[in-house]
């Protein structure tokens, strides 16, 4: 479900998800392209090509994927014609002096993610003569925002651009942005086979706004030796909070932790969704806008109360807010349970190598509760309506092309993202990529598996960012003792609404 935080720019540093990809080799692609043409063959003849390119660089390596927190800095989830052909429809994408149509797209991809969005742009530049899309990287997701926030009404502005997800309640107040329903009607697109999990974070009043580029949700890691040496079946990881808490003593021993969580509000985000809670009120923000937090309901404080007990009673570790942390605890066999995104499931694995048996499963949720599920992190591509009408049919042109299974297969193989179509799966190069990380099937399977409702389809509010950061302050609170559990989440529901409200006014609303 991973994401906007802090006051946009208020930041401590935090390493989410790493997905690996090895070092792309320039003259590799390149010479791949050569031979690229605007059709199918083309297409599939330069994904193998790439991946032999990819093969020959060796281990990969970490890149910070900022998808789900402003904590991130760059310190470190068989098509129809519709889908891939890159001709014209709706309009006209080739302009009137024959000479091709520039598509500016800012994104936040950075390190071997960055170069993973250059493969694809070089892809679809070679695949046709009358579009040319130009990357350029923005930094980190707040950054970006930010800076598109001052090209707004000016020439400067992209014409698509990456935001994280909750990033999408500012987007469309914003008034700046077509939405991608516009191009799809105009187009009869064919999205049946778009992840229906992935694209309900993205549809508002049955409009779906922006186009889902990279999806991740979090998953439990586990060391299934340290099951094994504890009596635990290794098959069967923890399903249910209460579940949770007693395998977590039995792990517990030796100097070494049942579990660590990074105190981290995405991860509060999606246990009020595994619990089947919203986190503000109207709807989560979707039936109208949201007013109120509900962080101090009881999802919230049984949530809580449930993580801080586990700490008191020294079966979890805290390590504080940095994701990297617990990963690294995890990975020297310190803990044995961690939880991190789908998106750095390469990462982990490949940095366990042969020292123990990585197991992922479902997070775990309250035992009474049976409509739950995950919220999709990411970010999605937003299209601006100030361009010209062919600027957005070109545009809209390379969205089909992104959103091509074949192109969905490449991108999901080389960085740990989920491809937005189901189409992906039914690849070779996707069935051989779950087979050398089975343990992806737990993501897709726990996406699957999600019963979409306004509580997992995700909250959106305005001041998502700043509210993510009075979550973490309030967990700490609570966990280091500070203050109780309650009094913590009282008072930063409060801080929340006022800042929901003061938006809210903002806006005019």
């Amino acid at each position: 479900m991973s994401a906007p935080k802090a006051s946009e720019q208020r930041a401590h540093k935090r390493t989410h998800a790493h997905a690996p990809g090895g070092m792309l080799d320039s003259m590799a692609i390149r010479t791949a392209l050569v031979s690229l043409r605007p059709n199918r063959l083309g297409l599939l003849a330069f994904i193998l090509a790439l991946m032999v390119a990819l093969a020959a660089c060796g281990s990969p390596t970490s890149s910070t994927d900022n998808t789900n927190s402003s904590n991130n800095t760059a310190t470190n989830s068989d098509a129809d014609t519709s889908q891939t052909n890159t001709g014209n429809t709706g309009s006209d994408a080739q302009s009137s002096t024959n000479k091709p149509i520039e598509v500016v797209w800012w994104h936040a991809m950075g390190g071997e993610l960055g170069k993973a969005v250059d493969a694809l742009v070089e892809a679809f530049n070679k695949s046709q003569n009358d579009i040319v899309v130009k990357a350029v990287f923005q930094g980190s997701y707040d950054e970006e925002l930010n800076k598109l926030k001052a090209s707004l009404g000016t020439k400067n502005a992209p014409t698509l651009v990456q935001v994280y997800e909750i990033g999408s309640r500012f987007m469309i107040d914003s008034g700046a942005i077509e939405p991608m329903q516009t191009w799809i009607d105009k187009d009869n697109f064919d999205i049946s086979s778009l992840e229906p999990n992935i694209l309900g974070y993205y549809t508002f009043d049955g409009k779906l706004y922006s186009m889902p580029f990279n999806t991740s949700n979090p998953i439990l890691y586990y060391n299934k030796d340290m099951f094994r040496a504890a009596g635990l079946d290794p098959e069967k990881p923890p399903r249910t909070y209460e579940e949770f808490t007693e395998i977590t003593k039995q792990l517990t021993k030796d100097g070494k932790y049942g579990a660590s969580f990074a105190i981290y509000g995405w991860f509060m985000e999606q246990f009020f969704a595994e619990s089947g809670a919203e986190l503000v009120n109207n709807g989560n923000g979707r039936d109208a806008l949201a007013t109120e937090s509900l962080l101090n309901s009881e999802a919230g404080i049984n949530t809580l109360t449930w993580w801080k007990n586990m700490v008191d009673a020294g079966t979890m570790l805290n390590l504080g807010r940095k994701t990297d942390d617990t990963r690294q605890a995890f990975g020297a066999g310190k803990v044995a349970m961690i939880l991190d995104s789908t998106a750095a499931l390469r990462g982990i694995v490949n940095g366990v190598g042969d020292k123990f048996e990585v197991g992922t499963g479902f997070l775990p949720h309250p035992q009474s509760v049976t409509d739950g599920g995950v919220i999709v992190g990411g970010a999605s591509l937003w299209m601006l309506k100030e361009k010209s009408e062919e600027e957005k049919a070109a545009a809209w042109q390379f969205i089909k092309f992104l959103t091509s299974p074949e192109i969905q297969a490449q991108w999901h193989i080389n960085t740990g993202y989920f491809p937005i179509t189901t189409k992906a799966y039914d690849l070779d190069i996707v069935k051989e990529n779950m087979n050398q990380f089975p343990q992806f099937r737990t993501a897709v399977d726990q996406l699957h598996a999600t019963t979409l409702n306004n509580a997992t389809k995700g909250a959106v509010m305005g001041v998502f960012p700043e509210a993510r950061q009075i979550t973490e302050r309030a967990m700490e609170e609570a966990i280091n003792g500070q203050k109780s559990v309650k009094d913590a989440l009282d008072q930063a529901a409060n801080e929340i609404t006022q800042k929901i409200q003061q938006y809210n006014r903002s806006i005019g609303k």
